[in-house]
């Protein structure tokens, strides 16, 4: 397989541009805050990163099925994880939860 220089440069302008993208539409969906984490937040972006996302929403929908909102409302053009609490889950969870951890000490939190 051939190596590919500047991949990783590509793939995190994509992510930027698609972050970008999201941070305009999500509010008048309903989200309220939202971090960047994992390798976007990191500086690490390889030529398979993802867009990570850990966002505070009001909602009654079980946790596993949450992010399938924002994947059919939005349609992502690039790999998204869609990590979605609601503020009182915020609120209880956020020193014990792992996701809402590493959005506090390692996010970028990019709204709200």
């Amino acid at each position: 397989m051939p190596l590919m220089f500047g991949f990783a440069t590509q793939r995190r302008q994509m992510l930027d541009a698609e972050l970008e993208r999201l941070v305009a539409e999500m509010p008048q969906l309903g989200m309220m805050r939202m971090w960047v984490i994992g390798d976007l937040a990191m500086g690490r972006v390889t030529a398979e990163s993802l867009l990570d996302l850990v966002l505070i929403q009001e909602t009654d929908e079980l946790w596993q099925r949450r992010a399938d909102f924002w994947n059919v409302h939005l349609r992502p053009r690039v790999g998204t994880r869609f990590s979605v609490f609601t503020s009182e889950e915020f609120d209880e969870f956020g020193d014990s939860d792992p996701l809402l951890i590493t959005a506090a000490t390692e996010g970028e939190l990019v709204y709200g």
